[in-house]
């Protein structure tokens, strides 16, 4: 897939951008957005300061005003996109990608994201008519800063000190308290790093200095050998619950006492929960369990179903007037967050949820235990597939042979219901993968469901 993603932009640094594409990207943004003051943030990997030095110059000579916040969570530049009153921001960033990668994250006024649906595809198409300006300066190995770009790397590698203090504040006063919790925080050698400390007075922090390298396990928490550390720290200190970050800290995750994973969807109504508004709106993606949108509904709040993504879902909980939501890769937004997404924020309210537990004699586990074994799910199982229409030509097909089909949502791929249970398939809006979720009331029956289906979009007859 190349630079330009449905969400974003992002890919390895010198095999599917360079300084070119960044500078061009950055001459034709102000005038595709309507936007004239940016502000530019970006995470610690070693291409980071490069590539702000030619967005900035791309704005800049577009006739933009740039403001540095320097090294950042992607919250933090959402929020004070938005507090800050900013007409566009860009967060530099390849989240949880790998080190050799790295892209941009735009958004415009009021924090709403640009996407390839709102935005990114006119600036693709633009961009053919601006000169090169970095020409010779494309490192030899992709994913290395240039060595020739001498003198345009910003001096300053911190961050701005008086919005950093700003963004802990606001996070302190609108978190819970968790005094009782006895916590492993593992900010991934990532951004959060930066803030961690503060949010988290008490805890058992690993790997909390920024290294773009990411060299104790990659920055994705969704990657069972990533939450290994954390799982081992949890156990072996006997601690209450751990709590994991990505790269960019717009995403956090959690293990129990047990170092165990809770998927991420279930702990939408958990965050829910931690709001007393009444019939108050919930947002979900498609790919969300029955137990956790039921456990929604229970609670006296609407579940609204939305496409995956963060472009989407920004825009959907704006529209419903939402108080918060969740996606099943651990995205958690709300609405007082300007409708955005945040790791640190979903950390602190999800963490005051398992200490009221603790208060009431559960520990996360036993909390946890009647969403989480309620339903036999597969998790999200992906399949790289070249034709990806026709794979799910065939798993359309064979799940008409599984039972009645009650329902069906098709505004993301395809969500099929049923009363024993539903299966979800659709493309991957980021990467070459077809994704298949089941879910059963029975484990029998999820085992039969899913080998019935991987065998259709394997092709096997």
């Amino acid at each position: 897939m190349g630079f330009f993603k449905a969400y974003d932009m992002r890919g390895t640094f010198g095999a599917d951008f360079d300084l070119d594409t960044v500078y061009r990207v950055g001459r034709e943004l102000p005038g595709v957005i309507g936007a004239k003051r940016f502000l530019i943030g970006r995470d610690c990997r070693q291409t980071s300061p490069a590539i702000a030095a030619a967005l900035t110059r791309g704005l800049t000579d577009a006739g933009a005003e740039v403001t540095d916040l320097g090294l950042a969570t992607t919250p933090m530049v959402y929020f004070f996109t938005a507090e800050d009153d900013f007409d566009a921001s860009v967060m530099i960033t390849a989240s949880h990608n790998p080190p050799t990668d790295n892209g941009l994250k735009v958004s415009k006024r009021g924090a709403l994201p640009v996407g390839y649906d709102s935005g990114l595809a006119e600036v693709e198409r633009r961009m053919g008519t601006v000169p090169e300006v970095f020409a010779g300066t494309v490192p030899k190995k992709a994913g290395t800063v240039p060595e020739d770009f001498v003198g345009t790397v910003p001096e300053k590698m911190g961050t701005d000190p008086q919005r950093l203090r700003r963004y802990v504040d606001w996070l302190r006063a609108h978190g819970l308290k968790f005094d009782n919790l006895r916590v492993a925080v593992d900010c991934s050698d990532g951004m959060a790093s930066i803030l961690a400390h503060e949010l988290f007075p008490g805890a058992v922090f690993i790997n909390d200095t920024p290294d773009g390298a990411f060299p104790h396990h990659a920055p994705n928490p969704l990657l069972a050998a990533s939450r290994e550390q954390l799982a081992a720290v949890v156990r072996e200190q006997g601690l209450d619950c751990g709590v994991i970050f990505d790269g960019d800290a717009d995403r956090c995750m959690f293990v129990d006492e047990k170092g165990a994973f809770i998927q991420p969807d279930y702990l939408i109504p958990v965050l829910a929960s931690t709001y007393s508004e009444p019939n108050a709106s919930v947002i979900h993606d498609v790919r969300t369990s029955r137990a956790a949108i039921e456990a929604i509904r229970a609670q006296g709040a609407t579940p609204v179903i939305g496409k995956v993504g963060h472009a989407y879902a920004k825009v959907l909980l704006r529209e419903v007037k939402a108080v918060c939501g969740g996606e099943l890769a651990g995205h958690y937004y709300f609405r007082d967050f300007h409708g955005c997404d945040s790791g640190e924020l979903a950390a602190l309210r999800i963490l005051g949820a398992f200490a009221s537990a603790k208060a009431r004699g559960l520990t996360v586990s036993a909390f946890m235990a009647p969403l989480l074994g309620k339903y036999a799910n597969s998790g999200e199982v992906n399949f790289k597939v070249e034709d990806k229409p026709a794979a799910i030509a065939r798993v359309l097909a064979a799940a008409r042979e599984l039972a009645p089909e009650t329902g069906r949502t098709t505004i993301d791929g395809y969500r099929l219901e049923y009363d024993a249970g539903w299966v979800c398939v659709r493309q991957s809006n980021t990467e070459p993968y077809l994704r298949l979720i089941v879910e059963c009331d029975t484990r029998a029956r999820l085992d039969d469901w899913l080998a019935r289906l991987t065998e259709a979009i394997e092709g096997k007859e």
